[in-house]
């Protein structure tokens, strides 16, 4: 074992009602990539907060380079060399690439600030990545990729020893990825620190030296990653046998209940056309910017449409908006929960019951009665984890918050559900969950759409594949026909 860089010893803190970390205890070695993993609620943003001085602990020692440290600010634990790339960009859209790599850190030449030093130090930090931005142009006019870069550069700009790096692929295409994952080994070789967090277990298994799994708040095993397999690693996280991944069950296929004719979006989307049977999940793959979530926005009528026909068993309908959409029976689960699923200073029961008013009226008025007694029906039937049904939905974890958004277009009856990358940042465990109501959907009659960028989801609960590519849809593919390789070949 080398030098320990970090020590964790009996960690543990509280929320109301919630023991988020119980007597956590590992060790981290320097100049290593140290994988963090466990389901939604396992802890994990916990930890990263108490590291980053952002929640402090209730009890136990956190040790770092040999000495006990308490960040009481994140001010304080960026001066010691941790820094966090989070999930969520914390970059200043409106500031340069330079001014954001230098906040909080400027140089000086005597007394006044050295922009021509930064802008200069800014394009050798990005050239150490192999990234070529203009310093000089506004954070806002990159992709989300190119912001991660960004945010690395100003972690390593901050004198960082150790770089937290939570979910930083959940969002970047293939390609992107790669050059991640260049970056994070150039980094280690470095000697820099990498605690990485993601729920793509394959990820883990390509980056990592070790793995520390955490469950329930508590500490289940940390050992190096060639001494697990990815079976193993999902019995620890879970704390439970998943037999299967993708629980697809096979229905029958019934009447045409959806058909897309010629559908055209000038420059997006051109002679889309498709049909979607009861009984059926149609899964729509293709890379990011491909048109899959473009088509998507134009079926529910949030996006015009310029030619083109759309049938809902055999009779032609016009979605002028959203809301004539949802008057049809469709529904959304939004590629962006956080900001377009779900409101998250809202409570459950708001969330759930936010569509369906009309079901709740008397005498012009809601009635809270008749809203907690549908929201508590929906929380049980989907068993979803929250203290109550009045808990602000920001307080569950990212499956829960999902089921949440399901929850919502179930209570209004809708027979079309379209799922925009349903399981993105949630873990395998809740993972499941997700695939067990989308059978539970079909069981219903409810017809099912389902966009994802992870192709053994596309091709684990599929009946039939569509694949797209720059806006045109290249292929349709049976369960049967359907394998990696023949979609990635579409897909280019």
């Amino acid at each position: 074992m080398g030098n320990i860089i970090l020590s964790l010893d009996g960690i543990s803190k509280s929320f109301p009602g919630v023991k988020a970390l119980n007597e956590v205890s590992f060790e981290i070695e320097e100049g290593t990539v140290h994988a963090l993993v466990g389901e939604n609620g396992a802890g994990k943003s916990t930890l990263i907060k108490i590291l980053a001085g952002i929640y402090q602990p209730d009890a136990g020692t956190v040790t770092f380079d040999g000495e006990k440290v308490s960040f009481r600010t994140p001010y304080e634990s960026q001066c010691r060399g941790i820094s966090v790339v989070h999930q969520e960009m914390k970059l200043s859209e409106t500031l340069s690439v330079a001014e954001n790599i230098f906040l909080g850190n400027l140089m000086y030449k005597g007394i006044r600030v050295d922009w021509k030093g930064m802008r200069k130090k800014a394009k050798e930090l990005l050239n150490q990545l192999g990234t070529n931005l203009d310093v000089n142009e506004p954070v806002a006019n990159y992709s989300i990729a190119q912001k991660q870069m960004i945010e690395i550069c100003k972690a390593i700009n901050h004198k960082c020893r150790l770089l937290i790096m939570d979910e930083p692929s959940a969002t970047l295409t293939e390609k992107e990825q790669k050059t991640m994952f260049e970056i994070v080994r150039k980094l280690r070789a470095n000697g820099v620190t990498i605690i990485y967090i993601s729920h793509r277990l394959e990820e883990i298994f390509d980056l990592a030296d070790n793995v520390t799994v955490l469950r329930d708040g508590q500490h289940i095993n940390t050992l190096p990653v060639s001494e697990v397999d990815r079976h193993t690693l999902i019995s620890m996280m879970v704390g439970r046998e998943l037999v299967n991944e993708y629980p697809k069950e096979k229905f029958e296929f019934g009447e045409t209940v959806l058909e897309v004719k010629n559908l055209n979006r000038r420059g997006v989307l051109k002679d889309i056309s498709f049909s979607v049977r009861k009984g059926e999940i149609v899964g729509i793959a293709g890379l990011v910017g491909s048109g899959r979530t473009e088509l998507a926005r134009a079926l529910l009528g949030i996006d015009k449409i310029d030619s083109g026909e759309v049938l809902l068993y055999g009779k032609p309908i016009k979605h002028n908006n959203f809301r004539d959409a949802i008057k049809n029976g469709f529904g959304l689960v939004p590629e962006s929960r956080k900001t377009q699923g779900v409101v998250q200073l809202l409570s459950v029961r708001r969330n759930i019951c936010m569509v369906s008013m009309d079901k709740l009226a008397k005498l012009c008025f809601i009635s809270n009665k008749l809203e907690k007694k549908y929201s508590n029906e929906y929380v049980e039937k989907l068993d979803i984890a929250t203290p109550s049904v009045e808990t602000e939905v920001q307080y569950l974890s990212g499956g829960n918050q999902q089921k949440v958004v399901i929850a919502k277009w179930l209570m209004k009856n809708s027979d079309i559900i379209v799922l925009d990358e349903p399981t993105r940042g949630i873990d395998v465990g809740s993972k499941s969950e997700i695939y067990l109501l989308i059978n539970d959907l079909i069981r219903q009659g409810k017809v099912v759409i389902m966009i994802s960028s992870e192709l053994p989801e596309i091709l684990g609960m599929s009946d039939k594949i569509l694949v797209m590519h720059e806006g045109e849809l290249k292929g349709e593919l049976t369960r049967e026909e359907a394998t990696q390789e023949r979609i990635l070949e579409m897909c280019v």
